[in-house]
C-alpha cells in the first residue's frame, strides 16, 4: 500500500491578523488601508546584467530587468525589483513561482544564473491611503517624499527596526508594499497597528 502524504494548504504569516488590519483600516476613516497580500510568488534572480542572459530573461518575462538602482519595472501581473547590481526580486501572483523559475532558467540557457524561490521567506503588507507616507515615516529613516521615493522606487531598509523591502506602487493612491520576513511579520503588524491609532 502506497504511503499518502497529506499537506496542509499554505498559510500566510499574518492570516491571524487579517481582522485587526481590516479594523484599523475602518477606524482610520479613509486615511489608511492596511492589508496583507498573502502568498505572493517571490523569486530571487542573480545574473550578469551585461550578459546575454539579462536580455533573454527580460524577453521571457515580458519586462526588462531594471538596471537603475532601487527601481521597479512591472507589468499587470509581475514586478521586478532591483536589489543589487546583479540581483533582482521577481514578485508575481500566488502560485506562479515555479513558472517564473522555469522561464528564467530556460531563457538563461548556458549563461551562469542563480534562481531561488524565496516565496516562503517573506510576506507582503500593503500600506495605502492619504496618510500612508506619514505612518511609514514614524519608523523608517528614508526620505519618503514623492520627489525622493515616488512611484516605481524600491529600497532595502528598516521599518521599526525590522529589515524590509519597501516598494512605492505605480500610483500614489496605490500606496506601498512592505516585504517583511515571515518571522518578523507579526511584530511589524503590531507596530503598524499601534502607529495607526494616531489616524483614528
Amino acid at each position: 500500500m502506497a504511503d499518502t502524504v497529506l499537506t496542509a494548504p499554505p498559510r500566510s504569516p499574518l492570516a491571524h491578523e487579517r481582522h485587526r488590519l481590516a479594523a484599523a483600516t475602518r477606524a482610520s476613516r479613509g486615511a489608511l488601508r492596511l492589508a496583507e497580500l498573502p502568498l505572493l510568488a517571490q523569486v530571487d534572480v542573480r545574473l550578469d546584467p551585461k550578459g546575454a542572459a539579462a536580455d533573454a530573461v527580460g524577453l521571457a518575462l515580458g519586462l526588462p530587468l531594471p538596471l537603475e538602482p532601487d527601481t521597479v519595472v512591472r507589468t499587470a501581473d509581475l514586478a521586478a525589483l532591483w536589489l543589487g547590481p546583479d540581483q533582482w526580486l521577481l514578485v508575481g501572483q500566488p502560485g506562479t513561482q515555479r513558472d517564473l523559475e522555469s522561464r528564467v532558467r530556460a531563457a538563461a540557457g548556458q549563461e551562469p544564473v542563480s534562481v531561488t524561490d524565496v516565496s516562503a521567506q517573506r510576506t507582503t503588507v500593503l500600506v495605502a491611503g492619504p496618510r500612508a507616507r506619514d505612518l511609514l515615516a514614524h519608523g523608517c529613516s528614508l526620505d519618503l517624499h514623492p520627489r525622493a521615493f515616488g512611484p516605481g522606487r524600491c529600497a532595502q531598509t528598516t521599518l521599526a527596526r525590522t529589515q524590509v523591502v519597501l516598494v512605492a506602487r505605480d500610483e500614489p493612491r496605490a500606496g506601498f508594499w512592505v516585504l517583511v520576513r515571515s518571522s518578523f511579520a507579526g511584530y511589524l503588524a503590531d507596530w503598524l497597528l499601534d502607529a495607526a491609532t494616531e489616524y483614528r
